[in-house]
C-alpha cells in the first residue's frame, strides 16, 4: 500500500486490495474512507469488498464516492467529523486525487 500523509491523522492512497486492509490496520488506521465509485475499471476492488474486509479487521469503513473531483456538502461533513474523531484515517480512490479535494473541502480549503 502507498499512502502519502496529508495531515497529522489523515493519508491518501490509490486504489487498495483486501490484502492492503490487513496492513493499514497493522499500520495503526481507524478508518478507511473509499472516494471511488463502483465500475469505474475491470481491475477494481468493488468497495462492499473493501468494507467487508475492513470491518472483518475490526476497522471502520466510509463509501463517498465521488465524480470526478465533485463531492457534496454532506460528503464534506462526513469527512470533516470522521476526522475530528480518530486519529489515523486513510482515505483512497483511483490515484489519491479525489481523496485529496474532499480532505481540502473537509478542513474549509475547497
Amino acid at each position: 500500500m502507498n499512502a502519502t500523509q496529508l495531515a497529522a491523522n489523515y493519508w491518501v492512497a490509490p486504489q487498495i486490495s483486501i490484502d492492503d486492509v490487513a496492513e493499514a490496520k497493522a499500520a495503526g488506521f481507524e478508518v478507511i474512507v473509499c472516494n471511488r465509485p463502483d465500475g469505474e475499471s475491470a481491475d477494481q476492488t468493488p468497495a462492499a469488498d473493501i468494507k467487508s474486509a475492513v470491518e472483518a479487521a475490526g476497522l471502520t469503513f466510509y463509501h463517498l464516492p465521488m465524480n470526478g473531483p465533485m463531492f457534496t456538502p454532506q460528503q464534506a461533513e462526513i469527512l470533516r467529523s470522521v476526522l475530528d474523531q480518530h486519529d489515523k484515517v486513510l482515505g483512497y480512490c483511483r490515484s489519491g486525487n479525489r481523496s485529496s479535494i474532499l480532505y481540502r473541502a473537509a478542513i474549509g480549503e475547497a
